[in-house]
């Protein structure tokens, strides 16, 4: 889902700042594989992913799957 500077993040020097927290599936276990391989369930967890698109010398630039940390405390 698109997000747009000022309502869902800000920019902190080279840095995004996402107003809500990001989060990262975790890896599958054995069961959830299986389960996945036989049809029973599919994996539903949150894996958000960070795409920028910008412009760098009058060309749009794409970064995908950029890595993403949590806000230090």
């Amino acid at each position: 889902m698109p997000q747009a500077e000022g309502s869902d993040y800000d920019v902190d020097g080279a840095t995004l700042v996402f107003r809500r927290s990001l989060e990262r599936e975790g890896k599958l276990g054995f069961w959830r594989w299986l389960s996945m391989l036989l049809g029973i369930a599919g994996t539903y967890r949150n894996n958000d992913t960070v795409d920028v698109i910008y412009t760098r010398a009058g060309n749009n630039v794409v970064a995908t799957g950029l890595s993403f940390a949590p806000e230090p405390e």
